[in-house]
């Protein structure tokens, strides 16, 4: 009898016809239901009227409106951002956005402008933000100024302007941006910086302008919150042109397409007479550097020396006790002593990462920066055989530590002992050699992230965790567990406090089911590039409001007995695996189209299986699994031989009986 039934059930599965339904694609890509809409680069000449009027951001670039009239937003009355980018966009005209009052911000970048009305920008009562990079302006005379007493940032990189004089009556009271890099300015006077005096904080971007030259007096008393000058070639003129000026930031750098500039001691002199807390000087190049270099150096916060090709910081810095913050990358020191830390007293932060030679860490170079909370010496090739108590001495305020990308390092029993309060760490791609059975973290009590992407560490080891009670954030991306498998005993034990585990591109083939019991507070799995099959799913059960991540899986059918344990979680991605689209996983299909809000990467999720519905979205199948004609035949077929075959077998129990009397 099973085999026959077996039999049945087979040809009854075999006969289920399947069929797709597919949904006509959106013009435009909806981000957010009835608010947010993407229509980039669709070639289109209107607005389409699939938009709904409710529409508040609307990214519209890349397609053709050469000419802007008042009829061409008229019916989006709510819209709050606006991106035109390279619509090929010539005329503007008279209120254009006459019905748009809640616009804030508008975008013009990219559009060769021939005429902006001057009431084109009538309508928003509270316009805040207008690009205007690449459009062709030579003078700022072109920019309407009907309407803009409330703009806080304007954007002008990329055009023809050689004066930043405004119209008499431009509103600059509100300006907090104003972006003037890659135009062809040359020379600041002082009416060119008096025009600005009723902007308050403002960060002013004159990178890739040649200027040459600033008026005496021009910046005389007046307070920014950046200045950024990049790329200028005699840092001279720009200091001495800021005399008497304060500004929290001050970007002197050049960039990769100048040429490196020498800067010597006499060049820096104009810098005394500026009050500033932050200077960048990327890809100079320091000429004869000596202690007197940084001689007008002592009231800063910050220093940024990237790519100065600097060998190392001449002892005998005095004076620099307020700088709390220094970025060395990029540079050419064989050791890192060779900085004269003791030199910075008052650091807090402390950068020196790519640098161009391997970089020997040395005994104890930073034990005199004992309020140092942030250290990141990634992409320097450092290797140690015994890390890293020697090499951090001295360092019980540290927070943050990067040694991503480095070469193998040793590590003992309590490897980080010198910095207890260590609360972020990050070891990605750096192979990591533990010589001690017992965690080489047991004292980080405070660590809160935890990156060990592609460490190769022994995930055998029980105990490489042991100690981390308050780690929320766990990245074991690229790392492999024995046999692929995760056991109901694992290295993620003592992780209570766990809320966001990686375990992308292990290799994993199962989890146990009851391998994460002991992790009740996660929020965030992502399990994403392994083989796992849906018996990994019930490792979740115990968890609600899970973002699982199981795309580019080996998951083929899901059963209807995980169906409770996918349908409390907030968020799953099953994108990419191999899903079967027949009636034997007709009860996962009809229950993912209910479930649509809870599924991310939806147009990515697809039917591999039959052959006919490969490469169709998941939410576009439509299966009819009830009992067709042939099925209807075989049951009768089937019927019929079970009747027959009962009577038979009732006969002969008959007869056998009678013959027994």
């Amino acid at each position: 009898m099973a085999p026959c039934a077996s039999c049945f059930l087979l040809a009854v599965m075999l006969s289920a016809n399947c069929k797709v339904i597919t949904a006509s694609d959106q013009m435009c890509t909806e981000k957010e239901a009835n608010k947010t809409y993407n229509c980039e680069n669709l070639g289109l000449t209107e607005v389409p009227d699939t938009l709904p009027n409710t529409t508040e951001f609307l990214e519209f670039g890349f397609n053709v409106l050469p000419t802007i009239e008042n009829t061409t937003f008229t019916r989006l009355i709510d819209l709050i951002f606006l991106d035109l980018t390279r619509c090929q966009i010539n005329w503007i005209h008279e209120d254009t956005f006459q019905y748009q009052h809640q616009l804030d911000t508008i975008v013009l970048t990219g559009n060769p402008l021939i005429f902006m009305a001057e009431t084109a920008l009538n309508g928003p009562t509270s316009l805040k933000h207008l690009f205007l990079v690449q459009t062709g302006i030579s003078n700022l005379e072109f920019i309407p100024v009907y309407n803009l007493e409330k703009l806080e940032s304007l954007y002008l990189g990329s055009n023809h302007i050689s004066s930043i004089t405004f119209p008499e009556n431009f509103p600059t009271q509100n300006l907090k941006v104003l972006d003037f890099q890659n135009n062809a300015i040359s020379y600041l006077s002082s009416e060119d910086v008096n025009g600005l005096e009723k902007a308050t904080n403002l960060s002013l971007n004159f990178n890739g302008n040649d200027i040459r030259g600033i008026e005496p007096g021009a910046f005389h008393s007046k307070r920014f919150q950046s200045l950024k000058f990049g790329g200028t070639l005699n840092l001279s003129v720009i200091l001495n042109g800021l005399q008497n000026s304060t500004t929290q930031s001050l970007w002197l750098g050049t960039f990769d397409d100048t040429e490196d500039q020498d800067l010597t001691s006499a060049m820096l002199e104009g810098l005394c007479e500026v009050s500033v807390e932050s200077i960048n000087l990327q890809k100079h190049h320091f000429f004869d550097i000596s202690s007197t270099t940084f001689r007008c150096f002592t009231q800063l916060q910050e220093l940024d020396l990237t790519a100065t090709h600097l060998k190392e910081l001449p002892s005998g810095i005095e004076g620099m006790n307020t700088l709390k913050k220094l970025v060395l990358n990029v540079n050419n020191f064989d050791q890192l002593c060779q900085i004269n830390a003791a030199s910075f007293p008052s650091l807090t932060d402390l950068s020196i990462k790519g640098n161009v030679r391997t970089l020997d860490l040395g005994v104890g170079c930073l034990e005199k920066l004992e309020n140092l909370q942030k250290l990141d010496l990634s992409h320097n090739d450092i290797t140690a055989s015994n890390c890293c108590n020697l090499q951090l001495k001295n360092l019980p305020h540290l927070q943050y530590l990067n040694l991503s990308y480095n070469e193998p390092l040793g590590l003992q029993s309590q490897a980080f002992k010198e910095c207890p309060r260590l609360e972020r760490l990050d070891l990605a791609f750096t192979h990591l050699q533990v010589k001690a059975p017992q965690s080489p973290f047991q004292n980080l009590h405070l660590l809160q992230v935890l990156n060990l992407s592609h460490c190769l560490p022994d995930t055998s080891n029980q105990h490489l965790l042991a100690g981390l009670v308050d780690l929320r954030h766990l990245n074991l991306q690229g790392n492999r567990f024995p046999d692929g498998s995760i056991s109901k005993t694992n290295l993620l034990q003592p992780l209570s406090s766990l809320q966001i585990l990686i375990l992308s591109n292990c290799d994993l083939l199962s989890i146990d089911k009851q391998a994460f019991q002991s992790l009740g507070k996660m929020s965030h799995v992502d399990l994403s590039y392994n083989s796992l099959t849906d018996n990994s799913i019930d490792a979740f059960s115990h968890l609600q409001g899970l973002y699982l991540n199981l795309a580019a899986n080996s998951i083929h059918t899901v059963p209807l007995h995980l169906l409770p344990s996918l349908s409390q979680q907030s968020t799953i991605n099953l994108s990419h695996n191999p899903l079967d689209c027949t009636c034997s996983n007709i009860y996962f299909i009809t229950w993912y189209k209910e479930n649509l809000q809870k599924f991310e990467g939806l147009e990515e999720t697809m039917c591999a299986n039959p052959p006919s519905l490969r490469g169709v979205k998941l939410y576009d199948v439509k299966l009819s699994c009830g009992i067709t004609a042939v099925g209807i035949f075989f049951l009768i077929i089937f019927l019929l031989f079970v009747a027959i075959l009962l009577i038979f077998s009732v006969k002969f129990l008959l007869r056998w009986k009678y013959q027994h009397i």
